[in-house]
């Protein structure tokens, strides 16, 4: 959020439904792809700059989803991106194998959802323009490396973003 912030872009973060005190109940990913879609209503109705999807864990799987295929979103940001079952969902991104938006994908080199060559086996499935970034040392939360993890997506759009604006 503080990244994206920090290069003027507005940012909007907002708990999915059943989540802390919003409203509704979880619907296992599907109904959070609306909460998505919903949320990039909004942002495109208040402002008119280029929207940059970013999620973590969860949100980026539920939100990369969402955020893909839409024409408004011209970069997409994937933060502990599960790569593993987790909970029992089974994550597929088979969708970002033909997606030519760019893409960062940073994940710590501890991240227990995300194993170290799990991840990296995923990405290189997908279409370019892509990054993969592993932050040493980080677990899934980036604790103790959120300096890491910031300036890591501050270079990205600063290189992928900024530069094509």
């Amino acid at each position: 959020m503080k990244a994206l912030n920090n290069f003027g872009f507005p940012v909007l973060r907002f708990n999915f439904r059943g989540t802390g005190l919003s409203e509704g109940e979880h619907a296992n990913g599907t109904g959070e792809v609306d909460d998505v879609r919903t949320a990039l209503d909004w942002i495109e109705r208040e402002f008119t700059v280029p929207i940059i999807f970013a999620g973590f864990s969860f949100g980026a799987a539920v939100g990369l989803r969402a955020a893909y295929n839409d024409q408004r979103v011209q970069a997409l940001i994937a933060l502990g991106l599960p790569a593993i079952e987790v909970e029992g969902r089974n994550y597929n991104f088979d969708f970002l194998r033909d997606c030519p938006k760019p893409k960062l994908f940073v994940s710590g080199s501890r991240d227990g959802f995300a194993p170290p060559g799990t991840l990296e086996k995923l990405v290189a499935d997908f279409s370019e323009p892509k990054k993969m970034v592993r932050i040493e040392a980080g677990d899934h939360f980036f604790e103790g490396r959120l300096r890491e993890m910031r300036e890591a997506i501050e270079s990205w759009v600063r290189q992928e973003i900024v530069g094509g604006l």
